[in-house]
């Protein structure tokens, strides 16, 4: 008798995405394919039979294999996807480890987190390791939260020389983080979600996007892992917990079911739209630049607005100004000495940067 359909679905999805991680490691170290250890253990399982081939190696994987990191705050989602990569790494040759961030902005975090850690431990993850963070200010604290706990997994998956760290975010989760984006009014990019797969080379992969929050709390249950339900997800006082158990509620009571999947899928579709729009305005922004490399105000104003925008938003980044302190109305603004030029003058951006329409170009520097 096979596992429960919970448990085989998160298997199944950690599964995926680990072929995926130990494929992309067999190319990158192709060159010793040839050998019979280390790195290339796992390219000859690869190459000779994909994954079928790769979950007949049962045992331990080499300490030499690549390791993939969890990141695990005790949560249903997380320890269901925990308990799915210690089953699945062994099969695929890889090494699966943990990592619990401590915000320390809960009484007892600390020992939680050192639960959380034996938890790990417990399933056969290795390494595993708690790390304490300290939180900012900046952004509001749902944001610096989250800027201190990726800073602490980048460190980490550094530290370890980790292949990929995998996230627990859900099917849920995404049509929280479209709804959001939406309210933001922040354009196409903000309802695309989260990626399957981000970070620098790819680092953070996501495997749980297809499956809703209850599978994952159903997987826990029926293994009996035991989980933390963290009291900020229901504290008001937070604009994603408001969303989770106000405004989707509301959303599916007013529009029926299916207001959770739909959302999903305009994430996808919004996120082909969006990474179409920006591989076209990386191909267009040098045609509407001079010899000198500044921008032509005559060959932005040809372009459609959408790849338009695009290249100012290149731009401005480019002269200093911070991606994350960037927004829509800073661009608009841009786009009107393009669009709706009257003489007005020099355009402020984050970053002490300053845009400004000279002469028939739009010359964008530090202040």
């Amino acid at each position: 008798m096979g596992p429960h359909p919970a448990v085989a679905a998160i298997r199944l999805a950690v599964r995926r995405v680990l072929h995926d991680i130990a494929t992309g490691q067999a190319a990158e170290h192709g060159s010793t394919a040839q050998g019979s250890s280390g790195h290339g253990a796992v390219a000859v399982a690869h190459r000779t039979g994909g994954p079928g081939t790769a979950q007949r190696h049962r045992g331990p994987a080499p300490a030499t294999a690549p390791l993939v990191l969890v990141a695990c705050s005790g949560g249903a989602d997380s320890m269901a996807l925990a308990s799915a990569l210690a089953f699945e790494a062994p099969r695929l040759g890889l090494r699966a480890g943990g990592v619990t961030v401590d915000h320390g902005l809960q009484p007892g975090s600390a020992l939680r987190a050192e639960e959380v850690a034996l938890r790990l431990r417990e399933l056969g993850l290795a390494p595993v390791e708690s790390v304490t963070v300290t939180v900012g200010r900046d952004g509001g604290p749902e944001a610096a939260a989250r800027d201190a706990r990726y800073a602490a997994l980048d460190a980490a998956a550094e530290r370890h020389g980790a292949a990929a760290v995998l996230l627990g975010h859900t099917r849920d989760d995404q049509a929280e983080t479209v709804l959001l984006g939406l309210a933001r009014g922040s354009g196409i990019r903000s309802l695309s979600g989260m990626a399957a797969v981000s970070g620098a080379d790819g680092r953070y992969r996501r495997p749980f996007l297809q499956l809703d929050r209850q599978t994952a709390r159903k997987a826990c249950m029926v293994q009996s892992l035991p989980v933390w339900d963290d009291p900020h997800n229901t504290d008001p006082a937070y604009t994603r917990s408001r969303l989770r158990h106000e405004g989707l509620p509301a959303l599916e009571k007013a529009l029926g079911k299916g207001v959770v999947e739909a959302l999903a899928r305009t994430a996808q579709l919004s996120r082909d739209d969006a990474d179409a729009l920006d591989a076209w305005a990386g191909q267009a922004e040098a045609s509407v630049r001079d010899a000198e490399g500044v921008l032509e105000c005559a060959k932005l104003y040809a372009l459609p607005p959408a790849v338009r925008r695009r290249v100012l938003r290149r731009a401005a980044i480019e002269a200093g100004a911070p991606a994350g302190s960037l927004f829509a109305r800073h661009i608009e603004e841009m786009d009107r000495l393009i669009t709706g030029w009257r003489g007005q003058g020099a355009i402020n951006l984050p970053g002490k940067v300053v845009a400004q329409r000279q002469g028939g170009r739009l010359v964008i520097r530090q202040g």
